[in-house]
């Protein structure tokens, strides 16, 4: 009987410990068109889509597809792609950041590759915001779109009306959606534009940054503190505004996660008394109790080092003390457990002999380090630890490599540290790619192109010897002979 009660707790334990854990899918779809191909391009949209990318994902989205001046077909087949992501999901969200422009009552987003010459031209080279809804429809608690691109368009003042009656605003239009539970959030209200800012990041998208990854703050409140803040940041002269409408209960995007208990906490502890003991049998009971995992390959690493170094010390205590078999794993359990001293004194363990080169390869897997991962501490690994520290909210020690740091970067699904790259350059989904201007533009100061200034004529006399040996002056267009 007592066989049976034993399995059957251990699964009603997990059945019961894994109920929290089953948290609601959410995904979300990024873009930032900042290289526009027929007119100006624009500073922000690429940092500002970054920023929001790497906002969901430390809010442990389950999928993040962030996307880069996209093209019309890159940008419908991104959609497509996207729609499919969302058939399971309880939460979708797309973020677009870029030029966007309303057609006779109808919002459109704009491709970098778009050719607006007439009215009618939007139809084919831009994307509709109907066609954004489509893709998140299927989402079952939340559908939210949020555009920073009320932009002032600079396609309107050229495009040419096929018909005199239809319209075409400055800004987006106000649209309420058809279905429930779904939002649309707007850097401006209907009809009005939207400033791109000074900073790195619009007003609109540096408000977002600041409380939409708030864990358990409800969606409404979020967006009305994003609100508040742009129109102190503009002197309210930008009001972002929301249209759609949710049920009674409160929705929050990044829920409320308590602190779970360390799962490896008891582990741990096993393993800093078989490394207080430091000897062979010590390990080899830290083995035995914990076969598999992080902590045990560590073990077993130190077990093997001390084998070593049996097979090339000579010290005569070594030969006369015989190792204790290891079927005898109740006297090894004794010494581990008459050597454990109060957690109070205990001393600090010392770091594995590993461990520098495992957390310099879980830093560059979150995006924290380049080049070379090696089995020395060094400044660019302390370079690492101090960019993950700041992006993580941490405060490790960065003089040294520790387990404390090396869980918490373990414990990161995707990309903590954001894509920096040189001059010249942009990021591009995990890449950084060279940034190209077309001809009349040159590279700017923001790492975007600008339109090249024009060069000033100058008065400055240019002196030239003529012949007979005479010096000649040229003066505002008029020679001048001595």
């Amino acid at each position: 009987m007592r066989r049976l009660v034993t399995p059957l707790l251990t699964v009603l334990l997990v059945c019961c410990a894994s109920g929290p854990a089953m948290a609601d899918k959410r995904v979300a779809f990024v873009v930032g068109n900042s290289n526009y191909q027929n007119v100006v391009a624009l500073a922000n949209p690429a940092n500002d889509a970054g920023a929001i990318a790497d906002l969901f994902r430390k809010a442990a989205f389950d999928v993040v597809e962030s996307r880069r001046d996209l093209k019309n077909t890159d940008m419908r087949r991104a959609l497509r792609d996207f729609t499919e992501k969302t058939r399971d999901a309880d939460v979708a969200v797309i973020y677009y950041a870029g030029h966007g422009m309303e057609v006779d009552g109808t919002n459109y987003l704009i491709p970098v590759d778009a050719v607006l010459e007439r009215d009618t031209d939007a139809y084919d080279e831009a994307i509709s915001l109907d066609r954004i809804l489509q893709a998140i429809e299927p989402a079952k608690q939340l559908r939210l779109v949020i555009l920073d691109a009320c932009r002032d368009n600079p396609f309107v003042k050229s495009m040419k009306r096929t018909v005199a009656s239809r319209s075409l605003g400055r800004g987006l239009a106000g649209v309420e959606p058809s279905r429930p539970n779904t939002l649309i959030a707007f850097a401006a209200k209907g009809g009005s534009t939207a400033q791109d800012g000074d900073t790195r990041n619009s007003p609109f998208t540096t408000a977002l940054l600041k409380h939409l990854g708030t864990p358990g703050l409800e969606l409404g409140k979020a967006f009305r503190l994003v609100r508040d803040d742009v129109m102190n940041a503009t002197g309210n002269k930008q009001e972002p505004f929301v249209y759609g409408s949710l049920g009674g209960n409160d929705v929050v995007l990044v829920p409320t996660v308590a602190p779970a208990p360390a799962a490896n906490a008891d582990i741990r502890a096993d393993y800093e008394l078989a490394e207080r003991v430091g000897t062979r049998e010590a390990w080899q009971s830290f083995i035995a109790a914990h076969p598999s995992g992080f902590y045990a390959d560590l073990a077993k690493a130190q077990r093997n080092k001390l084998e070593q170094g049996r097979l090339t010390a000579s010290a005569p205590e070594v030969e006369a003390k015989p190792t204790p078999p290891a079927t005898e794993p109740a006297k090894s359990v004794e010494v581990t457990v008459a050597s454990r001293a109060p957690a109070e004194t205990r001393p600090e363990p010392s770091p594995p002999p590993d461990l520098p080169r495992l957390l310099q390869a879980e830093l560059k897997r979150v995006g924290c380090k380049t080049g070379d991962v090696g089995g020395e501490w060094d400044a660019s690994a302390r370079r690492a630890l101090t960019a993950f520290n700041d992006n993580a909210g941490t405060k490790f020690d960065v003089k040294l490599a520790s387990l404390d740091a090396l869980d918490s970067v373990r414990a990161k699904a995707g990309r903590v540290c954001p894509l920096e790259c040189d001059r010249g350059f942009r990021a591009s989904g995990e890449a950084c790619v060279r940034i190209v201007c077309d001809e009349g533009y040159v590279l700017g100061a923001k790492n975007s192109c600008e339109k090249r200034p024009e060069r000033k004529a100058t008065t400055t006399p240019r002196r030239s010897t003529g012949g007979g040996g005479r010096h000649c002056f040229v003066y505002g267009g008029n020679s001048f002979c001595e």
